[in-house]
């Protein structure tokens, strides 16, 4: 029996593996680190939590049902699922990637990954021939953020996808901002995809945690051999945390998304707010791609205001949302990328992106968006 997404979320795809004998509903946290055999050469099927634990792989088939993945792996974090992806490759390695990432990504290419000899070239992946252009012989990867953080550019991830495949290189796409509740891109030809589980997938705020899923069973077997090396594994009970989170993944994202498109309207509205970037807006550049890849516009904004004299005003009077990094929880979380999230990114190179000192990122959440809305309103003055 094929379920619909809802149920997935809860449930996925087909049945969970008992374990125990309880009839518990909630899936039991293993807290342990070792597993003892019943004898020599018989083994339960686990050995040792770094390398397998009942509560993370509950939260891997999920995450992989909903991508409709091979499989998929839990990391301590979203970059920990990053750096270890990234072990695939090997020094001369090249690398195209969409220039406006999250910074972290940025951070972890420039400070691990070009050190170890790996080259990375940025460019704007929404336009298909600065992609081709920047293709060099030893390009082994195409790295995707799709909506992008903080400027909320789309890309046409089957179109990439085709790229990929004549030049014989993976396709690798972060699905962070718009979950595998509204978007699949393994459906649409990418080979990996990464989520940064902190944010939407858990929901809450109250723990970190990051997935790969795979479409491929020799790229699965590889990440499973650096997963058990390197260790960085989700520990048991940040994954019952995340497995209790996704529960609720899809009346979460509806309700994300119906504020997010009210509050980006009432911004459009104000003197002191210049541009709105949410791809729910019929003027987003990237909305026709979306509609055609995916099934929502998500959670996420961003807003350029008049002056930083405002972003400042803004950011010391809000009271209902909260001044923080993080995206994707139940709580309104405003960001100043300048500072926060791309502080790393060089002045120039953020400048061009668009990043300035009068951009602000919003994390839309679960309140009463007129609520939302008043506060902005009082703090905007």
């Amino acid at each position: 029996m094929a379920y619909k997404l809802d149920t997935v979320c809860i449930h996925g795809s087909g049945q969970r593996k008992e374990i125990d004998n309880t009839g518990s509903i909630s899936f039991p946290i293993y807290q342990t680190a070792a597993y003892a055999h019943p004898g020599v050469g018989r083994s339960t099927g686990y050995d040792y939590s770094r390398v397998q634990n009942p509560t993370r792989e509950e939260a891997e088939r999920i995450v992989a049902d909903l991508e409709h993945g091979r499989e998929a792996l839990a990391f301590s974090s979203g970059m920990a699922a990053v750096s270890a992806f990234m072990e695939l490759f090997r020094p001369g390695d090249h690398i195209v990637a969409t220039d406006d990432l999250y910074g972290g990504t940025i951070r972890q290419f420039r400070l691990i990954n070009e050190k170890n000899g790996i080259s990375v070239t940025y460019v704007d992946t929404s336009d298909l021939e600065q992609i081709r252009a920047a293709l060099q012989k030893n390009t082994k990867l195409i790295y995707l953020e799709t909506p992008t953080n903080p400027m909320m550019q789309v890309t046409d991830i089957a179109a990439v996808s085709r790229i990929a495949r004549e030049k014989g290189c993976l396709l690798a796409v972060d699905n962070t901002f718009l979950t595998p509740y509204f978007q699949n891109p393994l459906d649409l030809g990418a080979d990996i995809v990464i989520h940064s589980a902190t944010k939407y997938l858990e929901g809450h705020n109250d723990t970190l945690g990051g997935f790969l899923v795979m479409n491929r069973e020799d790229i699965a077997q590889e990440l499973r051999g650096i997963f058990k090396t390197i260790g960085s594994g989700l520990a048991p009970f940040d994954s019952w945390l995340i497995l209790r989170g996704m529960k609720t993944l899809a009346v979460r994202m509806e309700k994300h998304q119906e504020n997010a498109l009210a509050l980006a309207k009432w911004l459009q509205t104000q003197e002191k707010v210049r541009d709105v970037l949410y791809i729910g807006l019929d003027e987003h550049p990237g909305q026709e791609i979306t509609k055609r890849q995916s099934r929502g516009f998500g959670g996420m904004l961003a807003f350029h205001v008049d002056s930083r004299e405002t972003v400042y005003r803004v950011l010391e009077r809000v009271k209902l949302i909260r001044f923080a990094e993080s995206l994707g929880g139940t709580e309104s979380l405003i960001t100043y990328p300048v500072t926060q999230t791309h502080s790393d990114v060089p002045d120039e190179k953020r400048r061009a992106r668009g990043i300035d000192e009068t951009l602000l990122r919003m994390s839309v959440g679960l309140e009463d968006v007129q609520d939302i809305i008043a506060d902005l309103q009082q703090a905007l003055g």
